[in-house]
Formats: structure tokens, C-alpha cells, sequence
């Protein structure tokens, strides 16, 4: 009786031993929910502005778990509303201005009492129809004539202008209910508050965002010029591999923070286009490295002189039938320089050649925690962004060690 063994696919190797391999999976644990995080974005962040830039310098720097009440005074304008998927992608606008604010405001006759969080003062005054409707700004006779307000009390009516000079009316009791219900919330900061009162968590996760999309687009970037570059001299040689040998050796003796500073400069500008280019003209040597010696390696190999004698052309061979050979190591490589450029770019926001306000960045949170070291409650400041930093940076080497290993041909099947 013949008992017939069923074959694996080298994959299916390679798969099982990067499982195998608790580091790489806890580095792509960490980098799987890194991407949810920066995915889900708006539907994550308790800050649903956009950049989660919505503070209130009241309450900066307040440590981890902190919690205030918070009173919304409605903005005199129309905020326009936003389709879902550019919600998600770019947040909205608040109709609010927050005011921090120690116990619950009180209404008096038509105004709010309150007191404001961080001042020992009396109690300050606001309008309540201002706190709960957009009132129009500027001289308008739409009510009446010559008049000095935009609104009217009639009673236990209220008439007034909206932000948009359309006539509007409302009762006392309906303004009061749509005040307790709208204006007056209890905001908890899980990981405290910045130097202008900005809620840490929503920053991070968007900061997130920022990095993985950085180390996605300089990884792709450097591919593109990497593979270009090794491929052409280690399949050419001769002239051409001289020149892009001595072009490598250039770029590779030119520290890289200096190298993507360089950059910045010469664009003349600054941003996160900027950071992508930058970066990712800055990673491509080893890349190159990599596929020239790849190159010049199997273009030796029988089935590339069997192509060769075919009369394919040579472009034919790079592409078809050497790159496919070396996407296990361009696979590798480009793991390790995802977290090359999270720490490059963390370096660029910092020095503040990178990411611009009031978009959040790592490494521009970690230049704002630098500044309030010796302050009071600033230990998180530092603390998180570089945390998140160390993190993603360790998940992506251990996943390109696990990587390493689970692809080596040589490596015994088990």
C-alpha cells in the first residue's frame, strides 16, 4: 500500500515559522493594531476636530484620568456638516467654544453663572441665548429698526437672528432644556491634557496616523529609487555600476538626519509632503545595496542564460525572472527601514523641520514635553509620545528579524 505525502509550498513553510516565532508575532500584533488605530482615526479619538486641536489652556498639562466639566458656547457661525468617509479622514469642526469650568453653571434670569476651572474669582456671566444658539454678528433692521441687539424677549418668547440673518424663535424653557442637554458635559482625559489643554489621547492616535503613513510612503519611495538603482548596476555593471556605487558611497557617508535636513532645505519647504520625500530619499542605499549584490549574484544562475538565449529582453529578465527571487529580502529591508523612518521622522518634527502645527506628530509632542521639563504635571508630555515611539519602532524590527529568518531558504523545515 503506496501512502502518498502531500507537498508544502515554500510559503507554507516560511509561514509557519515566522508564527513560530513569539517576538515577530507580538511586533505584528503591535503593528496590526497600530494600523487599526490609525484607521479607525475619528471614530477612535474622544477629539473629533480636526488635528484634535479643540483645548483650553485652563486645563494644560493636567495629569492622566483628569476630569472637568466642561461648558460649550455655541460658536456665532454655521459649521457645515461633513460627508462620513471625509469625516473620518479629516475630523469636523466644533460648533463649540469650550470653557472649563469648576461645578455646574447655573441659569440666572436669561443669563449663565459660572465658575471658571484654575481661577479663585467671582463668578462670570454669559448670555444663555449666545451659549445655546449662533446669533448673527453686525447691524441688522430684519427685527426692528435701528435696533442695538439682534434679539428680543417678549415674554416667555425669545426672537432672534441666527447666525445666517434668518429670523428664529424659541421659548425660555426650550432654550433652558436644549442648554442642560447641548452645553454642559463631563469630559474625562485618560492621558491628560498638553501645554494648550489638548486632549493627549486623540493627538496620539492621530499621531499614529502621521507615523505609519510617513514609513509607508518613504518605504515605497525608497523601493522605487532602490530597486531602480541596484538594479540597473548590478545587472549592467561596467560604467554604470561605478557611477551608482560612488553615488551610494555619497549619500551612504552623509549621516541621515543631516541628509533628509538637506532636503528640507533645498524644498524649501516644510510639512508632511515634505517629510515624505525627504525621508524617503534618504533610505533607499540599502535597499540598492541589497539588490545590486542580489543581482549580480543570480543573473549567474542557469534559467536567467536559458532567458537570455530565448532572446527575451533584458528588462523581461529583471522584472520576471530576478526581482521575484529577491522579494523575501526587499520584504525584510523594508521592515527595518518603516522603523528608520518613524525615528527619522520623529527627529524632523522634533527640530521642527517635519510635521507642522497644529498637526500632531510623536516627535513634535516630545519637542513640546521638552520645553515643559521642570514644570509641574509634564512628565507625560515626554513620556507618552516617545513610549508610542519605542513601541512601533521595536514591533517593526522584530517582525523583520521573524521575517528574516522565516523566509532563509537555508533554513531547516520543521
Amino acid at each position: 500500500m503506496t501512502i502518498r505525502q502531500e507537498h508544502k509550498t515554500p510559503f507554507f513553510y516560511a509561514r509557519k515559522r515566522l508564527f513560530s516565532n513569539k517576538p515577530a508575532v507580538f511586533g505584528l500584533i503591535v503593528i496590526v493594531f497600530a494600523h487599526l488605530i490609525a484607521g479607525g482615526g475619528y471614530l477612535l479619538m474622544p477629539d473629533k476636530t480636526p488635528y484634535a486641536n479643540d483645548g483650553a489652556v485652563q486645563i494644560q498639562k493636567q495629569s492622566p484620568g483628569f476630569q472637568v466639566k466642561i461648558l460649550k458656547i455655541r460658536k456665532n457661525m454655521d459649521v457645515p456638516k461633513v460627508g462620513f468617509f471625509s469625516w473620518l479622514l479629516n475630523g469636523e469642526d466644533s460648533k463649540y467654544t469650550i470653557v472649563p469650568v469648576k461645578g455646574t453653571p447655573r441659569i440666572v434670569d436669561d443669563s449663565v453663572e459660572f465658575q471658571p476651572f484654575g481661577r479663585e474669582r467671582a463668578e462670570l456671566k454669559h448670555m444663555l441665548l449666545n451659549c445655546v444658539k449662533p446669533l448673527f454678528v453686525g447691524p441688522s433692521d430684519k427685527l426692528e429698526k435701528d435696533a442695538k441687539q439682534n434679539f428680543k424677549v417678549e415674554g416667555n418668547l425669545i426672537t432672534f437672528l441666527d447666525s445666517d440673518e434668518h429670523i428664529q424663535t424659541i421659548t425660555k424653557e426650550e432654550l433652558k432644556k436644549e442648554f442642560f442637554d447641548d452645553n454642559v458635559e463631563t469630559r474625562t482625559y485618560y492621558l491628560g491634557t498638553d501645554k494648550s489643554g489638548r486632549d493627549m489621547l486623540s493627538r496620539l492616535i492621530y499621531g499614529t496616523r502621521i507615523s505609519l503613513s510617513i514609513g509607508f510612503i518613504s518605504v515605497l519611495i525608497s523601493l522605487i529609487v532602490g530597486v531602480s538603482l541596484g538594479a540597473l548596476a548590478g545587472f549592467f555593471g561596467g560604467k554604470i555600476d561605478t557611477i551608482v556605487l560612488w553615488f551610494m558611497s555619497v549619500i551612504w557617508s552623509v549621516p541621515s538626519i543631516m541628509l533628509v535636513i538637506a532636503v528640507t532645505l533645498a524644498l524649501q519647504q516644510r510639512g508632511i509632503w515634505v517629510a515624505f520625500v525627504a525621508v524617503g530619499l534618504t533610505t533607499w542605499v540599502e535597499i540598492a545595496r541589497v539588490v545590486r549584490g542580489q543581482i549580480m549574484s543570480i543573473k549567474q544562475k542557469v534559467y536567467v542564460e536559458a532567458a537570455r538565449a530565448l532572446g527575451y529582453s533584458n528588462k523581461r529578465i529583471i522584472f520576471h525572472h530576478i526581482l521575484p527571487n529577491i522579494i523575501g529580502a526587499l520584504v525584510v529591508i523594508s521592515t527595518s527601514n518603516f522603523a528608520s523612518a518613524i525615528v527619522i521622522e520623529a527627529g524632523l518634527s522634533f527640530l521642527g523641520l517635519g510635521v507642522q502645527p497644529p498637526m500632531p506628530s510623536w516627535g513634535m509632542m516630545i519637542n513640546e514635553g521638552f520645553a515643559a521639563i521642570g514644570t509641574s504635571n509634564s512628565w507625560h508630555l515626554i513620556f507618552l509620545p516617545s513610549f508610542c515611539i519605542c513601541v512601533t519602532v521595536l514591533a517593526f524590527n522584530l517582525l523583520g528579524n521573524g521575517l528574516r529568518d522565516a523566509l532563509d531558504p537555508k533554513a531547516v523545515r520543521g
